[in-house]
């Protein structure tokens, strides 16, 4: 078996193949701010700034769905040397319950730190929910422009997981520096999850250990899926493909399932990314049914990691923040590999990645 330093040393002969290729902007994106003219006549003590943000995507994703909106507030304090962040109300939640409620509650990080965060108390059956809770992040002036807030409300549950109801992401936080006021937003929250509920479902666990630079990926089970042969069945089998710069480096699969709409593998695939390399990295996940005579057909595809929004982005930051602990979350299945992820030669993550400067 190669020891640790010749695995990791195999890892950099994959990643040398990638070319240089230009940085794009995060795979979130919003509205840009119209900067306000003659705010000089005005008195700044008495003016406090108001802004509504009808989006927290640009054009190009503006057929996610609305989940209702968030209010908050921000002011950077100079003495603190920190962002405070107040999240005030969300208004128009959608029904999650069965009782024709929700029990919402809020988690807020300043991204690209995923180990800090702040989560607001549960508010139970209610879908207009007043939170008034300050949080502060620690942080110099001179990082604001390379830092994103991301809100993420969710729904409660205290007898199975937590349902993702949507996000909000915000850049452009060096504004709040250029003020002593208080700033107020009101974002509409975003459904991330293109979610296809007739393709079924998809549990992983995911496990790292940094010392080894090992990253477990279990494939546990698939529920409900799609059937794709006339025998009203599928042979399933899942394909887990390592991306870094958009280029695949490592693929691995499960061995397929007959005729089978709920397959249960538990089937272990590891991949070898050293702990400098981990958050440069994207797992793409592909069902796939297996054909004997014609072309295997995608039944559904997740996707995993530091870069990507919605349940993606909090299994992998659950994994980070519990190292050497399997961590197990489910997956509705999408039905397209998303536009940022395709592979080809000419694209890549929307993130910039540190890959190809590992040591």
């Amino acid at each position: 078996m190669p020891t640790v330093p010749q695995r990791h040393a195999s890892f950099q002969r994959q990643i040398s193949h990638c070319l240089q290729i230009e940085e794009t902007n995060p795979p979130f994106s919003v509205c840009n701010k119209d900067k306000r003219n003659g705010l000089g006549m005005l008195k700044p003590e008495l003016y406090r700034a108001e802004l509504t943000r009808q989006s927290s995507v640009e054009s190009g994703d503006s057929d996610m769905e609305t989940m209702g909106q968030l209010t908050f507030t921000l002011k950077y304090d100079r003495i603190m040397e920190g962002l405070v962040v107040k999240v005030v109300q969300a208004k128009e939640l959608p029904i999650k319950d069965v009782g024709g409620s929700s029990d919402p509650y809020v988690k807020v990080f300043l991204l690209p730190d995923r180990k800090k965060r702040y989560v607001t108390k549960v508010h139970r059956r209610n879908l207009n929910p007043t939170f008034n809770e300050t949080f502060i992040f620690s942080v110099l002036p001179n990082e604001l422009p390379d830092r994103t807030l991301q809100f993420s409300v969710y729904d409660f549950d205290r007898f199975s997981r937590n349902d993702l109801i949507g996000q909000v992401f915000l850049r452009g936080l060096d504004d709040t520096v250029e003020t002593t006021n208080e700033m107020e937003y009101t974002m509409d929250i975003l459904n991330t999850t293109v979610e296809n509920k007739e393709l079924g479902s998809l549990m992983l666990s995911l496990c790292y250990l940094p010392t080894a630079g090992r990253l477990t990926v279990t494939v546990i089970k698939l529920h409900n899926l799609k059937p794709m042969d006339i025998t009203g069945s599928s042979d399933p089998y899942v394909k887990v493909n390592l991306l870094c710069q958009g280029r695949r480096i490592k693929k691995k699969k499960t061995p397929v399932k007959k005729a089978t709409l709920n397959p249960i593998y538990n089937e272990a695939l590891i991949f070898d990314i050293p702990n400098e390399n981990i958050d440069d990295v994207t797992l793409l996940v592909k069902v796939v049914d297996y054909d004997r005579i014609g072309a295997n057909e995608l039944m559904g595809v997740a996707v995993i990691g530091n870069g990507v929004m919605g349940p993606g982005r909090d299994h992998w930051q659950a994994m980070m923040d519990s190292p050497r602990r399997p961590v197990t979350q489910w997956y509705p299945l999408m039905d397209t590999v998303p536009f940022s992820l395709a592979t080809s030669p000419t694209r890549i993550l929307p993130t910039p990645l540190g890959c190809l400067n590992a040591k």
